[in-house]
């Protein structure tokens, strides 16, 4: 149960809403009891005054307004009760959602990178929404019900102690075993069907977004089958689920009908010494009505199975330590945007060797850097230390003359602009995708933006409302790479760090960027990683990396001077 503990402090910020759906709850459970019972008193009253004189001085109409009351009570009371307690839920679930979302962020790409993204957005969506049973199925139902059995006691044993105390107590025993057996019955096979789930929905996603490629390679009906593996799993954990929950309730009903008999063998000879008279009936009828208290938990708590796991898989996110943090305030810089690297080591998680070794760099504020080297030497690993994306495990990092750990995440992000490997196109419209980068921006600027990198022809139709749909599928690889660019424009910040921003694009397209760049570079510090050895005369010094090490470092005319390994992957141009 300490694995709920981080949600149900969430709690304290709707108390109110929450207290407000059990007090109804509360009051419509009442009413519901008040309505049978009332009524079965009043059948029995109404007919044995109509044997006997008692007719002409009964009053039918007292009672008669108070089943009514109790009528319009229940139906009222169950409709706000549904109204305020879904409201606090569904706002308690919203929080939850942020809650989880501010702590899933700081472990990007961290302790995150573990995670499939499928699973990753089943813990967003299905795990957090198996939260609200908590309130829903267990908290509210277990308060109502205790203080329903105290209040229906105390009621009862003014007309008869025994017959109050036995029916309480009776009730209440049932209160605390229902929960427990269906907890034990059922914990296994929730846990189980969580599992399963997930599963079901991560082979669904790789099934979706690989199609193309599993069809052509011919694997396609190998991750159905799985699909279908995954979903088979699920309906047999779904229908143990149901046999639970029939026998739940199936059992509580019979344990009704014997508790109805044994009250009513009290009974039989009277209620509260009396000789025996309606008021049978009024227990009769408030011992058949009682069992509305305990039905709500009849096979809510083999749910208590699926709410813990899906509390355990959001912890394991929760709860874990961000592998970089940033400090809560900005802090007064030079405002000369350097770059230093003295000494720097690195090595990814679960790593045998190190990706950077040694590698010390400086690029002074307004100076331009190109990287070069072989896949794997270690240059992307560089932007992402500038980047903040890890920590440096040896050796420093500053921008302006300052430590990056001193750097706060917005004022980081402020005076960075990335062109990374890999652009992400969000499933929206062309306007979503750029004003990301400048959130002030207006159509003008964005369409300046999209005809400097040559991407005007996107806007013919419809305009920056030109849906790019999931991942940018309607886009090529080169549109999305100018995509990229285009946001590097807007954002307009002073360091510049671009990770093969010409990749994939056409000779023309690429020297149209080249130009582009030209212009933008000024005034600016910037980091060019590139494997094509062109335009490299126009930076202020080149940096060839190898098996994470600064292999060579000076200006272009100089290496080829050297006629080092630099010179010689020039020659094979």
């Amino acid at each position: 149960m300490r694995d709920l503990l981080p949600y149900l402090k969430l709690y304290k910020k709707h108390w109110f809403g929450l207290s407000l759906g059990m007090l109804l709850a509360f009051a419509t459970l009442f009413a519901s009891i008040g309505l049978l019972t009332l009524s079965g008193w009043f059948i029995s009253a109404a007919a044995v005054a109509g044997l006997t004189i008692a007719r002409e001085t009964f009053n039918y109409m007292l009672p008669g307004a108070g089943v009514r009351g109790a009528a319009m009570a229940r139906t009222a009371g169950r409709w706000g009760e549904r109204v305020v307690s879904h409201n606090a839920t569904f706002k308690l679930l919203t929080d939850l959602r942020i809650f989880f979302f501010t702590k899933l962020a700081p472990l990007i790409p961290g302790k995150a990178v573990n995670i499939r993204d499928a699973d990753m957005l089943n813990r967003l969506v299905a795990d957090v929404d198996a939260m609200d049973h908590v309130y829903l199925r267990l908290v509210s139902p277990i308060i109502v019900g205790v203080f329903g059995i105290l209040c229906l006691t105390a009621i009862l044993c003014w007309f008869d102690m025994t017959l109050g105390l036995t029916l309480g107590a009776i009730l209440m025993l049932l209160l605390i075993i229902w929960p427990v057996v269906f907890y034990r019955l059922g914990s296994k096979n929730g846990e189980a069907l969580t599992l399963n789930k997930a599963e079901l929905r991560i082979r669904t996603l790789d099934w979706l977004q690989g199609y193309s490629e599993l069809t052509l390679f011919g694997a396609e009906s190998r991750y159905r089958k799985a699909i279908v593996t995954a979903q088979d799993k699920l309906i047999a954990n779904q229908l143990v689920n149901a046999k639970i929950s029939g026998m739940a309730q199936g059992l509580l009903i019979l344990a009704n009908g014997w508790l109805l008999i044994l009250m009513l063998w009290l009974a039989a000879d009277g209620v509260g010494g009396n000789q025996p008279d309606p008021l049978i009936a009024l227990m009769a009828f408030a011992t058949m009505a009682s069992f509305e208290l305990l039905m709500p938990i009849a096979g809510a708590f083999q749910y208590l199975g699926q709410t813990l796991t899906s509390a355990k898989r959001l912890n394991e996110v929760i709860l874990a330590t961000p592998e970089v943090t940033f400090p809560s305030e900005p802090f007064a810089h030079s405002n000369e945007y350097s770059i230093e690297l003295e000494h720097v080591c690195f090595s990814y998680p679960d790593a045998n060797e190190k990706a950077l070794r040694d590698v010390t760099l400086s690029v002074a504020a307004g100076h331009r850097l190109a990287i070069v080297g072989q896949t794997g030497s270690g240059k992307s690993t560089l932007l992402q230390l500038i980047s903040r994306y890890w920590d440096v495990d040896q050796g420093k990092v500053a921008l302006a003359g300052a430590q990056i750990q001193d750097w706060s995440e917005g004022q980081l992000r402020e005076a960075t602009s990335i062109v990374s490997q890999k652009v992400d196109i969000l499933n929206g419209t062309l306007r979503d995708n750029l004003s990301m980068a400048k959130p002030s921006a207006s159509d003008a600027e964005l369409i300046e933006a999209l005809d400097k990198v040559d991407l005007a022809h996107l806007t013919d139709d419809i305009g920056l409302d030109a849906w790019l749909g999931d991942g940018g599928r309607q886009l090529s690889g080169g549109e999305k790479r100018r995509i990229g660019i285009a946001r590097a424009l807007l954002h307009n910040a002073p360091i510049l760090l671009l990770d093969e921003p010409t990749e994939g694009l056409d000779k023309k397209t690429e020297q149209q960027i080249m130009q582009l760049f030209e212009q933008h570079f000024k005034g600016k510090t910037v980091i060019f990683i590139t494997h094509r050895l062109v335009h490299l005369e126009r930076f202020d010094a080149i940096c060839l990396l190898e098996d994470g090490e600064v292999l060579e470092y000076g200006h272009h005319q100089d290496l080829l001077r050297q006629q080092g390994r630099y010179f010689e992957l020039n020659q094979t141009l």
